[in-house]
């Protein structure tokens, strides 16, 4: 499956056999080997999952026939992407910890998907259903990502402290040069150090300080939200001590929302990832009913399988992005060949239409002249915020 480039890329975390590669088949349909025991993952898997939103169409008479648009609800790409296992100590280099771990450098959010049946040990191993407390699995991921990023800032200090001697040396330009390595960008770096009281002269910092500055950074560029999988076979009281966490939880069946997807497939279920039910629509045996008929009582009760919450919270929550339809024809919501619609561009909030017109092409961006918002059909200045479904024309030099 092609990733393109340049596309928001969430990453699949946790620990093994958790669930993090049924989640990434469900959400993706690319096949991948799921099995019952640790590191069924080695090299990780990439591929295109989407997020769900609601398409512009709708306020036409007609749908757009986009293929990624079905009856008005709009798919728009991302990269999704399965790490290994981590174990406690990945950062020390346990279960090829710090292999692993580097795969998560160019994500945007992670997913730390936790075992809520508590059926499986802290090192992944399967274990009775309940006899394992997933509460220990929740920040051990996010510990682990620390403590990697504060050995690799420990790694790369003598390099600071050298560059300490030159005449003009800035702390704050040598930490971003490291940073952004590490897929930080300078604004984040930058709102990172205004967190934080450091020395001015880097022979002076210490460990705290240093780790105080990976976490800042981690916070800021790998935000986590947590996937409670497994809730179909979870103790209720499972789930709800992990939903009274303060902090972002999504209760989900991967295994679900796979069942799901495959009888869409074969014919037998008609289904949106993201809905919060299905309908059986084809013949099913006696065995798939009751499969089924429990699944439904899942969803009911949680409001669908998470699988696609978990995705859209990441993109439009965590990391407060929108989507926008960028067209030629401002009248008829086209592009140069008729098509309605055609494309769907995710940005942070608060991005510029030239920000669009960059996202288009680096050629569109450069000759940027203006634009106009097709729903109002008003032009718009350069101090205008694009919002969530916004269609709008760009007015370039480029074609």
């Amino acid at each position: 499956m092609t990733v393109v480039s340049g596309m928001l890329s969430l990453a699949l975390a946790g620990k093994p056999n958790a669930g993090k590669s049924t989640f990434y088949t469900a959400a993706t349909m690319a096949e991948v080997d799921v099995a019952n025991y640790p590191f069924t993952t080695i090299d990780p898997n990439r591929g295109v999952s989407h997020v769900r939103t609601d398409c512009p169409c709708l306020d036409l008479p007609d749908r757009c026939g986009n293929d990624t648009c079905h009856d008005g609800i709009r798919y728009v790409p991302i990269e999704l992407l399965d790490v290994a296992g981590l174990v406690p100590g990945a950062h020390e280099g346990r279960g090829l910890g710090n292999q692993f771990l580097d795969e998560l450098t160019n994500a945007d959010a992670i997913l730390n998907v936790v075992d809520a049946a508590g059926a499986t040990d802290v090192e992944g191993e399967p274990v009775e259903i309940g006899s394992h407390d997933p509460m220990e699995d929740i920040d051990f991921v996010e510990t682990e990502m620390d403590m990697w990023l504060a050995g690799i800032v420990d790694r790369n200090w003598e390099k600071i402290e050298r560059q300490s001697r030159s005449p003009g040396f800035d702390i704050d330009e040598s930490l971003t040069e490291m940073l952004t390595g590490f897929g930080a960008t300078e604004p984040e770096v930058t709102a990172s150090l205004r967190e934080l009281d450091y020395p001015a002269d880097p022979k002076h910092w210490d460990d705290d300080h240093r780790e105080a500055l990976a976490v800042e950074i981690r916070r800021r560029t790998k935000p986590i939200v947590v996937v409670a999988n497994k809730i179909d076979e979870a103790p209720p009281e499972n789930v709800e001590r992990l939903l009274d966490l303060d902090k972002p939880v999504i209760p989900a069946t991967a295994q679900g929302e796979l069942a799901l997807r495959r009888g869409v497939e074969q014919g037998a279920i008609e289904y949106h990832p993201g809905d919060p039910s299905f309908e059986v629509t084809g013949e099913v045996g006696e065995g798939t009913n009751a499969i089924l008929a429990d699944l439904r009582d899942t969803m009911d009760r949680w409001g669908g399988t998470g699988v696609q919450a978990a995705l859209d919270f990441a993109v439009y929550e965590l990391l407060d992005h929108v989507t926008v339809f960028p067209v030629q024809d401002a009248g008829k919501w086209t592009d140069g060949q008729g098509n309605v619609l055609p494309d769907a561009f995710l940005l942070p909030e608060r991005s510029t239409p030239r920000d669009l017109a960059y996202a288009v092409h680096t050629d569109i961006g450069e000759g940027y002249l203006h634009a106009k918002n097709a729903r109002t059909n008003r032009e718009v200045g350069e101090e205008y915020r694009l919002d969530e479904g916004d269609v709008i024309k760009i007015v370039s030099t480029a074609r």
